[in-house]
């Protein structure tokens, strides 16, 4: 398994686990990354889920050997890269779209779709050793699909300095473009991303089960129609049994009696 999946207190932690190719978002971890999300998405015993991984590399991004081998092919790879990326977005957008929270624990290097992987995620920490890159201007590929989640997890004019650039950010400048929340002592990430999981996990799950999608959701639309679907959403979640409960322990001034 390029992907290995430990489940504690309501906190799945997914390991990316294929250090010899750095972790790369290859056709198995995907493939892998895709099955697991489905299922964690299902299982009620999940709240929170943390990504991690193995090794010195977070994550290289794509396997370029994979897509290396695939010149030779008659259209010159076009199909199986299409299909490929296809695969990428198809996998990032469950993350976007799980409705549990999902925290990015970073050490070392995650790089082109690896950076992406970290941009996808609701929340990221990062050890001090990390560092972020979208490199593909380095080779003449603007790193397209990686510029969607990157330009949205921080300001234009930073998405655009990694990405015109192509050069590694450390820690502290991913910190202060916002691709991290946090900044932890060098073999900590795990650790602080876990325990910022635990407090998640507590919290009631109807909270975000609800929010984390219209979260997402109303970035895209106008300000009247983002109201809208946050009034909708807000309804929906105030007439949930467990708000219920929770308003009126306040009220009371007691501890809420859960169900």
């Amino acid at each position: 398994m390029a992907l290995r999946r430990a489940d504690e207190n309501g906190v799945a932690t997914l390991t990316l686990a294929d250090v010899g190719t750095r972790n790369s978002l290859s056709e198995t971890m995907l493939a892998d990354l895709g099955a697991t999300l489905d299922s964690i998405a299902e299982d009620a015993e999940v709240r929170c889920v943390v990504l991690a991984a193995d090794g010195p590399v977070f994550s290289s991004g794509h396997n370029l050997k994979e897509m290396q081998a695939h010149r030779n092919d008659p259209d010159r790879g076009r199909a199986y890269v299409d299909g490929l990326f296809a695969t990428c977005a198809q996998v990032m957008t469950s993350i976007v779209r799980l409705p549990k929270p999902v925290v990015a624990a970073v050490e070392g290097l995650a790089t082109a779709a690896g950076c992406q992987l970290v941009a996808t995620c609701d929340l990221a920490v990062a050890g001090a050793g990390a560092q972020f890159q979208t490199p593909g201007v380095n080779k003449g590929l603007f790193c397209s699909t990686p510029s969607v989640a990157v330009s949205r997890a921080m300001a234009p004019k930073h998405a655009l300095q990694m990405l015109l650039l192509g050069e590694p950010i450390d820690a502290q400048t991913a910190f202060r473009f916002g691709l991290v929340n946090e900044v932890v002592p060098e073999g900590q990430a795990l650790a602080a991303a876990q325990a910022l999981a635990a407090k998640i996990a507590g919290k009631r799950a109807c909270a975000y089960r609800h929010g984390k999608p219209l979260f997402h959701a109303q970035k895209a639309l106008p300000l009247d129609e983002a109201y809208d679907a946050a009034r909708s959403v807000m309804v929906e979640n105030f007439l949930e049994p467990d708000v219920a409960e929770g308003t009126a322990a306040l009220l009371e001034k007691r501890a809420p009696r859960w169900s």
